[in-house]
């Protein structure tokens, strides 16, 4: 159906080069067939379910600029064959982004010290963010699989649970209440979870996902926790699509919270983090950004999905008390966008948090 826009891509990218033109041609299209062949392959072979002509049509059009610029600039066999490595180090970059990197989840083991907890032994808290659902694939079955070797005694989720392309398909509602399900069984402790994204995590849709689960769902609620001569105050939020909306109801749910009680907060995007501090969260849990998904060596993060853009993009932050963590999460952005990840891959984090 695309055939003539990848042979006008083709000619466009052919034509500086004098003498060359088939072989730059040729360069192209054998680029062109070998992404589309793996793109494909993706969803047949269940590691993942994005559709192939976006991604595919944006990197014939990045291997058109290239070779079009090259041949206006050189357009020499040597620079051809320059361009050739080129792009073929680019088509390497794309199996290792959408083969590789995606189905490699980190386990990150990190501490957390606070003379609001008691010494030893240590309370073991494992978080999980932004699964984005689409089926079950190998990914959520590593998943499971480092719960039973961790056997951490408490696990939170910070939403996200279903992917934007199948938040009303029923098959992928039935996976994740599958995975939910397993989730609960293989831990040891109890698991608790807040919703991600309004576009995401649909008022109507995430209760039908958690039901039969023995997920606890913190709706803007906050319960104490008593585990292994721990406690701590656990506070879940609902997101929201603007600061505005979320920041009056964070400030209500902990007016109550006692001072000196450990308070760990669960929100699903990095955004409150000016208000975690001046309300004395000590621990602040949440997703959203992935990391990035695609990252830049050296610059990091092109897109965050944060207010703060790249202020908080990843990993480990303290302001003043206040410890935040954000996740790059387990799975992938959907609709049109590539399902791939590039020097940002899946993790979970778990914590030690004890007295100190």
């Amino acid at each position: 159906m695309l055939t003539p826009a990848w042979l006008a891509l083709a000619a466009i990218a052919c034509w500086p080069w004098d003498g060359l033109r088939a072989p730059a041609a040729g360069l192209l299209l054998v680029l062109t067939l070998v992404d589309g062949l793996g793109l494909a392959l993706l969803p047949r072979l269940g590691r993942s379910f994005g559709p192939v002509t976006p991604p595919l049509l944006a990197l014939a059009v990045l291997y058109t600029g290239i070779t079009f610029t090259a041949g206006l600039a050189w357009g020499t066999l040597p620079a051809l064959i320059a361009v050739t490595a080129f792009q073929l180090s680019i088509t390497a970059a794309v199996f290792y982004a959408t083969w590789i990197e995606p189905f490699r989840i980190g386990v990150t083991r990190t501490a957390l010290r606070s003379a609001k907890l008691d010494g030893e032994p240590p309370l073991r808290l494992l978080h999980v963010s932004d699964l984005h659902i689409e089926a079950f694939t190998p990914r959520e079955r590593q998943l499971l699989d480092l719960i039973t070797d961790l056997e951490p005694d408490v696990i939170v989720l910070t939403g996200d649970y279903l992917n934007l392309s199948s938040v009303r398909d029923p098959d992928a509602h039935a996976d994740a209440r599958r995975l939910l399900t397993e989730v609960c069984q293989r831990s040891p402790g109890p698991v608790y979870g807040i919703t991600g994204s309004p576009p995401v995590d649909l008022e109507g849709i995430v209760p039908d996902i958690f039901a039969g689960t023995d997920v606890r769902w913190l709706l803007d609620e906050a319960v104490t926790l008593n585990l292994r001569n721990q406690t701590i105050c656990l506070a879940g939020l609902r997101c929201s699509r603007e600061r505005s909306q979320a920041v009056p109801r964070l400030r209500r749910l902990l007016a109550d919270v006692p001072e000196d009680l450990f308070t760990l907060l669960l929100y699903h995007s990095p955004d409150l983090m000016p208000e975690a501090v001046d309300l004395g969260v000590d621990l602040y849990l949440c997703g959203h950004t992935h990391g990035g998904q695609l990252r830049l060596p050296l610059f990091g993060a092109l897109v965050t999905s944060s207010a703060f853009w790249k202020r908080y993009e990843m990993g480990r932050y303290v302001e003043e008390e206040t410890t935040l963590y954000v996740s790059r999460g387990l799975g992938m952005e959907g609709l049109g966008a590539p399902r791939a990840r590039f020097l940002s891959p899946p993790e979970v984090i778990f914590w030690s948090l004890s007295g100190g």
